[in-house]
Formats: structure tokens, C-alpha cells, sequence
């Protein structure tokens, strides 16, 4: 799903109310406006609106009672800072999805074994996985104020008014590649005139330099 679609979507409390409810437990309509407070009419169009949007579905009981409930998973995240402002959204990954050598970063114990699983397995895998879950928070929070120091700095020698997440880009560019604008402009996958300009503009801030007239830059 698209995670403006979804952010908006999430935008009315009520939404957000009746899938905290549903996240608990099963409900059917009537018990899920008297929780709310609302009308079942109300109800009823809030839950029409979270199922075309998959993410909650119905089944009926033995006394063909229809009762709502999540669907699936799925994770949004909204990035917002001084220098941007984006949205993400992801459903989880198949169990079969290999780790290995994907977070470099990170030491991520990626081990498990295939079988039964008795309850103390599945206790101690949720433990690790939830203790994992907080230092990936950590981790993130941590990456974003760092992030967002180096663009400061950046800002300070190109001005406050630049796009200075694309000038990052462009500047990390310059270093990774061979410094032609071709080779530049593909790597940052922006239009070549954009990366020109921008390259005319950190040459001005003073952070990188035209190494030949042919057109190649370096690092100043």
C-alpha cells in the first residue's frame, strides 16, 4: 500500500482507536461503537474504508455474527527533520529472507532452527527479538541525529535554503565515483543539468574542485 495512502488513512482517531481494539481482540460492530462512542453507521463506513484498504477483514461465527479483525502486518514509518520530510511503509518479510551480509552494521544473531518449537523456544525467541527491536530504535535514533549534524554542516557552507540531502548526495558522488557528471548524475539517478548546478554550487561552498576542463571533479 502506498504510505501516503495509509498515513492518511490513519489520520482520523477513530480509525486508529478501532484497530488498537481490533489489534486486542476480534469485535463485531456493536461492540466496537459502543467502545468509540459512535454511532454503528459511523462504525461501519470507518471499517469499510480500513478492509478496501486490506487491513482489516472480516468472518462470521457459529450465530452468523460477522466480527472484524486485522488482516495483517504492516509497519509505516514518517521521517521528519529539518532537512526532510518522507514517509515508508513495508509489510514484514518472509521468515525465509537471508540477513546474511545485509546489515553490515549490525550483529544480528540470524541463527534458528527449523522443527518444533516448544514454549521456552518460543518465550526466549521473543525475548531476542524484542531486545533486538529496542537496538534497532536506538540505532535509528541515533543515525538520524547524526544525519541530520552532517547536513547542518553542509547547510553552513552551501546556505540554509539548498536541498542539502541532494547536495549530500551529489558531494558522496564525487568521492565514490570516477567525478565525471555522467557517472555523477547516475549515481544520484538525477537529471545531469540539476547535478551540474549542484556541483557549481559546492565548487562556490568551497568542498569540491574542478580537477581538469575536461569535467571531472574531486574533493576539495
Amino acid at each position: 500500500m502506498d504510505s501516503a495512502v495509509l498515513l492518511n488513512l490513519l489520520g482520523n482517531e477513530n480509525r486508529r482507536r478501532i484497530l488498537r481494539l481490533l489489534s486486542h481482540k476480534s469485535c463485531y460492530v456493536t461492540e466496537i461503537s459502543e467502545y468509540l462512542g459512535v454511532s454503528p453507521k459511523a462504525v461501519i463506513d470507518h471499517l469499510r474504508k480500513l478492509e478496501e484498504a486490506g487491513l482489516v477483514e472480516s468472518h462470521t461465527d457459529d450465530q452468523r455474527r460477522k466480527y472484524f479483525h486485522i488482516a495483517r502486518s504492516v509497519r509505516l514509518e514518517v521521517s521528519l527533520s529539518p532537512h526532510s520530510f518522507g514517509t515508508k511503509s513495508a509489510y514484514p518479510a518472509s521468515r525465509s529472507l537471508d540477513m546474511s551480509g545485509r546489515c553490515p552494521h549490525l550483529d544480528l544473531e540470524i541463527e534458528h532452527e527449523e522443527g518444533g518449537e516448544g514454549l521456552e523456544e518460543l518465550a526466549k525467541e521473543f525475548e531476542r527479538l524484542e531486545s533486538l527491536e529496542n537496538e534497532l530504535s536506538l540505532a535509528q535514533r541515533w543515525v538520524d541525529g547524526r544525519l541530520n549534524e552532517v547536513l547542518d554542516r553542509l547547510n553552513g557552507h552551501i546556505g540554509a535554503e539548498a536541498d542539502s540531502r541532494f547536495y549530500a548526495a551529489v558531494l558522496s558522488a564525487v568521492a565514490t565515483t570516477d567525478g565525471t557528471l555522467p557517472s555523477i548524475a547516475d549515481e544520484v539517478k538525477a537529471d545531469p543539468a540539476a547535478v551540474d548546478e549542484a556541483l557549481d554550487r559546492l565548487v562556490e561552498g568551497g568542498l569540491i574542485r574542478k580537477v581538469d576542463e575536461a569535467g571531472k571533479w574531486a574533493l576539495a
